[in-house]
């Protein structure tokens, strides 16, 4: 019988968590660039900027070459409810539209729009939604959609999607795991905008209506803790709490089971059993999104390891 929910509230009110099978404990190595703040990076002279960044249908280009582009120009077109746009992240010249090699693990080429920066780095108009609360929620899934967003946990599900569940959600799950060795990248994001992804929270929070929220972070990130802890004291529908550190808690499924006891069926989606999960790298990108009007345009990237000369988490253009 799955724990229902009073169980499960009370439980995690007492700080005790359920467990996955398996797992493994491997050298985390986080300490190597977790020890100072996020990094900005010059301004590159050129950005290649692949039209697919998320799980489902590429947008047609919006842009030729020659064309004059702004930052936060939109590039794309998003005419299918599972595609979202790419956006300009500077300003500058497009002088191409064609296949190249990225950052993807097959090593295959795809469609890129490659834009020559001007230095100027100037904006496009920006239209933020101050009182996104007397707003329809239709319209802010549409402005999530506009600003591009998808999972930034990995999976990369446009999360206009996510934002419209068909049932109802007893638990908003907030991923602040990040139990990969070495990775940082929310760590450092929890403790220096700790009070931003609370606000992209409150404006989930009233977009999917749960019963509770879970702020869920691993007992080896003390620091960001502590950071999530301090925003969400007003509010008693939000539980931040630490998770024993085991690889991969992280993950959707495990973490659902660690916190609420339940599976996710084998063929079924956490919405199945009451549960829908944020990566918290979402959650600041929503409130930019929706409180400053700025679509996603970077996002925090940890580099690091033994052979890097000066391991850190930077501002990568996307």
């Amino acid at each position: 019988m799955p724990y229902d929910f009073e169980q499960i509230v009370e439980r995690i009110d007492q700080q005790k968590f359920w467990t996955f099978p398996g797992g493994v404990h491997p050298d985390g190595r986080k300490h190597l660039s977790n020890q100072t703040a996020i990094n900005i990076l010059p301004l590159p002279k050129q950005l290649v900027i692949p039209v697919k960044q998320h799980i489902g249908t590429a947008g047609a280009c919006l842009v030729s070459v020659g064309d004059k582009v702004l930052k936060g120009q939109t590039l794309t077109s998003s005419p299918h409810p599972f595609s979202v746009p790419v956006h300009a992240p500077t300003s500058g010249l497009v002088t191409a539209i064609e296949e190249r090699t990225t950052a993807h693990p097959s090593g295959l080429p795809e469609l890129c729009v490659v834009i020559e920066a001007d230095g100027n780095d100037t904006w496009t108009e920006l239209k933020p939604i101050a009182d996104y609360q007397q707003q329809t929620k239709s319209s802010l899934i549409s402005a999530i959609c506009e600003a591009g967003i998808a999972g930034m946990g990995g999976a990369g599900f446009p999360t206009h999607i996510k934002s419209t569940p068909r049932k109802k959600v007893e638990f908003l799950v907030i991923n602040g795991v990040e139990c990969e060795p070495y990775i940082t990248a929310d760590d450092r994001l929890m403790r220096e905008f700790a009070w931003q992804i609370r606000q992209g929270i409150d404006i989930l929070s009233h977009l999917i209506e749960p019963k509770v929220v879970i702020i869920a972070i691993e007992d080896n990130k003390p620091e960001a803790f502590k950071a999530m802890q301090q925003v969400c004291t007003d509010t008693p529908a939000i539980r931040v709490v630490q998770i024993p550190t085991k690889y991969p808690a992280g993950g959707e499924k495990q973490l659902i089971q660690v916190l609420t006891g339940r599976e996710v069926p084998r063929t079924g989606l956490p919405a199945d059993i009451g549960v829908m999960m944020f990566n918290v790298g979402t959650c600041y990108a929503i409130a930019d999104a929706i409180l400053h009007g700025k679509p996603l345009i970077q996002r925090v990237v940890t580099v690091t390891g033994e052979a890097v000369q000066k391991p850190q988490n930077v501002w990568a253009l996307i």
